[in-house]
């Protein structure tokens, strides 16, 4: 029998770049194929470790297009799709969401679409030999709102989505939801707290605070600094995905969250103390000085935080890092990526 095919999108952004490395090296018996369209948040520089994989191939092309992802589909005979691909910049997404009504939504329908034709015969009629195939969709916990000081998100939370993005992957988690209830295509999601680690885009807060302090450049941290969210390492993270594609029931919706709230300034004060003891300013001043506070983005969320409960006790999923043990792996990546000797 020939080795089972997965269909990874967007694998070389932040999330897929962590996890395609892990689960090409797990499952020596998959063929992987890393579909990308390398937009600005593409980098095949994050997946160096991946060329000398025999069971690894990357192609670029656009989740949107059709007939190339029905081309993949019947030229590699695809028994599972993990769908990371994405537009996820918040603030992109206020300032041109487009994209994200495209990438997000249509490109996610596509997918959907193309795999139920190709495993299915009709509604709750799947293709003898395909009763495995799984379409596991990545998520975000930005769909269900904002909370106020106390409280979690739950599976059950109602979606309340407050930005052109989360509005977005809203829709899209609606979707596979329509395609489990409706044809009965054997489909999983996960919704994810904040992640961080290595690879991360710089536009992100934590590989900013970091390029930023090092670069003598203001650390700007928008409003009070007081938005709480739940920061889960991202291999840990990878870890949740492998298990719910393998093991979580169908039509069933996973939070995955580290338990780790912090508010922004926690963040940059945890970030600032490491480089101040790893990489210290050459005036021995700390990197807390180049902390200024910027104009709120609007509709931003005060605060995030998941119960992960249901993956704990149905999958017997932990977070292996806790933040302040992630942090510092996370602080050394970025130092020997930019080249900067650690004290």
């Amino acid at each position: 029998m020939s080795a089972k095919t997965i269909l990874i999108t967007g694998g070389a952004g932040f999330i897929g770049a962590n996890f395609v490395p892990y689960f090409a090296a797990k499952y020596p018996g998959y063929n992987i194929i890393n579909l990308d369209k390398l937009t600005y948040a593409g980098n095949l520089d994050n997946l160096s470790e991946c060329a000398a994989m025999p069971n690894y191939r990357f192609i670029k092309g656009d989740i949107c297009d059709r007939a190339l992802i029905e081309k993949l589909f019947a030229e590699n005979d695809i028994r599972g799709v993990i769908h990371f691909a994405a537009e996820s910049h918040v603030d992109n997404s206020i300032t041109g969401p487009q994209a994200f009504i495209e990438t997000n939504i249509l490109g996610t329908f596509t997918l959907l679409d193309v795999a139920r034709k190709y495993w299915m015969d009709g509604p709750h009629q799947v293709k003898k030999g395909f009763e495995d195939a799984r379409f596991h969709h990545i998520s975000t916990d930005e769909v269900y709102g904002t909370l106020g000081d106390t409280g979690y998100f739950y599976e059950t939370t109602p979606y309340a989505p407050n930005s052109p993005y989360s509005a977005s992957k809203a829709s899209s988690d609606m979707l596979v939801r329509a395609y489990f209830h409706t044809y009965g295509m054997n489909v999983t999601v996960s919704n994810c707290s904040n992640n961080y680690g290595p690879k991360q885009h710089p536009e992100k807060l934590i590989p900013k605070i970091i390029s930023n302090a090092l670069g003598s450049k203001d650390i700007p941290i928008y409003g009070d600094g007081k938005n709480v969210r739940d920061w889960l390492y991202v291999l840990d993270h990878c870890k949740a995905i492998d298990l719910i594609f393998h093991t979580g029931k169908a039509g069933e919706t996973y939070n995955v969250g580290g338990h780790n709230e912090k508010n922004n300034l926690e963040i940059v004060d945890a970030i600032c103390t490491i480089l101040d003891q790893k990489c210290p300013r050459a005036d021995k001043a700390s990197y807390k000085q180049q902390i200024v506070f910027v104009k709120d983005r609007p509709g931003h969320d005060k605060r995030y935080a998941i119960d992960a409960t249901k993956l704990s006790t149905e999958l017997g999923w932990k977070a292996d890092e806790n933040f302040a043990s992630g942090i510092v792996k996370t602080v050394d990546w970025y130092l020997a990526k930019l080249n900067r000797k650690a004290a």
